[in-house]
């Protein structure tokens, strides 16, 4: 029986190996074993419950504009886990000179589709909001080159939109640096309205008049999907569910406190080394661990593919979970939250209100926020000791948002070289790292390094190296 070894069991691996146990076809039977080297599987999914409270130390949902993770949770069983946010209260803010100002409705990841919102906004100076109304009339970039995301605004919608809205709400997701990201791999879609439309305003209205449109009557009544999704007990729900279908799955086996050393090419396989000296045979190995760690496994089998992928930059982050008394909030907390420009300089990247965003995350007289840390704009203080770092969220707090009590609960989770970062030329590295993964025909490599962060890119990403693994081992 052939064997495939999967390195990494986060949420890529994961799904990996259950897309194996989906697709395989009849006459195709394999053994999949699934390793990990840490004491759990779920890499950065992890949910706590205390007291009342649901904390999610890393992701806390996935963009529904991305139906793969949905999809996924549907095909095991937790279509009825499914939760949306609580939309009368989606508002996002902005902290700006001090104080918190309304991101103005209808700005969709810093464009601008509504004029009376964007010309009434407290955010914005009158030069800013005429600047970014002006986009509509710019020309489209004539060169093909990649381009900083930093770049791309600034070109479009000028340099106060990027400073005040394109770079925290960037900060806020990739945890990155809008100056040395790539705006084609990271925002593709930004590139192709600008191309197609001429302009960004033009091409969001268009996307939304199309999609109003194709809307059907029928779904009327169904259950509106948001932007954001989570699962009501939270995400580690997804993990567990995989776990426990791959382990009832014949010939399946999980791995934990297995950490891998080298993948090595042998007699028309590899073999895989383990760091205690042990190693297992192969017929095709897919490595989804971050891709620092995949350049280590292949330094012996390939020393070029091995340097591209160390040099895959990633930051540091950590998220603090922060609970208070609602007596104690004097803010009205009319929104999901809040993110920081990096002019501030305020210590905190951005804030969740999680309890108002998602039902079912802490007791009623209780209000749960998270706060971010860290990534490119702060990557020294993710090293903080827990006290200081609580510390020194409850100090921001105090000031941005005027909370002055004593939390009933706090939860430092500290994710390090955890953010991969898609700087400028990062597709045609990834082409050419791609391109070297198949000059060793039974090697894969998957996860969020490479064609996007988020749970669904690696969902959809899984999916597809799963079908190329089968299709390696049994043709067809």
């Amino acid at each position: 029986m052939k064997r495939l070894v999967v390195i990494g069991g986060g949420i890529a691996g994961l799904s990996l190996a259950y897309s194996i146990r989906e697709h395989q076809k009849p006459g195709q039977e394999c053994e999949v074993v699934l390793l990990e080297a840490k004491a759990r599987i779920g890499g950065n999914i992890r949910t706590e419950k205390t007291g009342g409270f649901l904390i999610e130390g890393g992701p806390d949902c996935f963009l529904s504009e991305k139906p793969w993770a949905m999809e996924l949770c549907k095909r095991i069983g937790l279509e009825a886990e499914l939760l949306m946010t609580n939309e009368a209260r989606r508002k996002t803010f902005v902290l700006s000179r001090g104080r918190l100002h309304e991101l103005p409705e209808g700005v969709i990841l810093m464009v601008p589709t509504k004029l009376i919102p964007l010309a009434t906004s407290s955010l914005i100076s009158i030069p800013g909001k005429i600047r970014m109304a002006l986009e509509f009339f710019i020309p489209a970039r004539k060169e093909k080159t990649d381009e900083s995301l930093g770049s791309f605004v600034r070109r479009r919608l000028g340099a106060e939109a990027l400073e005040k809205i394109a770079e925290p709400l960037v900060a806020g997701v990739h945890a990155g640096d809008p100056e040395t990201m790539s705006v084609r791999a990271s925002f593709p879609k930004f590139v192709q309205m600008e191309q197609e439309h001429g302009s960004l305003i033009r091409g969001m209205l268009k996307r939304m008049a199309l999609g109003r449109k194709t809307h059907k009557p029928g779904e009327a009544g169904r259950k509106r999907v948001t932007m954001f999704v989570t699962l009501r007990n939270g995400l580690s729900t997804m993990i567990d569910e995989l776990g426990k279908r791959l382990l009832n799955a014949p010939n399946t086996h999980i791995r934990t406190d297995a950490a891998v050393a080298a993948v090595v090419p042998r007699d028309n396989g590899y073999e895989v080394q383990f760091e205690n000296g042990s190693t297992l045979a192969a017929d095709a190995v897919a490595i989804a661990a971050p891709a620092y760690a995949a350049g280590a496994l292949l330094e012996k089998m390939d020393l070029h593919l091995s340097a591209r992928l160390l040099n895959i930059p990633y930051v540091s982050t950590a998220t603090v979970s922060i609970a208070f008394k609602k007596k104690d909030i004097k803010h009205p907390l009319n929104g999901f939250g809040f993110v920081v420009p990096k002019v501030e300089g305020r210590r905190i990247m951005a804030a969740t209100w999680t309890s108002v965003k998602f039902d079912y995350r802490a007791p009623d007289d209780s209000v749960l926020m998270r706060c971010f840390v860290g990534g490119a704009k702060n990557a020294e203080l993710v090293l903080l000791n827990d006290g200081d770092m609580i510390a020194m969220v409850r100090q921001e707090l105090k000031e941005i948002m005027g909370i002055d009590a004593e939390p009933v609960l706090a939860r430092v989770f500290r994710w390090m070289n955890s953010m991969p970062q898609y700087t400028i030329g990062h597709e045609e590295r990834i082409e050419a790292i791609e391109e070297a993964v198949e000059r060793h025909p039974g090697l894969f490599i998957t996860g969020s390094a490479y064609h996007g962060i988020g749970i669904s890119d690696s969902v959809r990403w899984s999916e597809v190296v799963a079908k190329k693994a089968l299709h390696y081992m049994f043709g067809g």
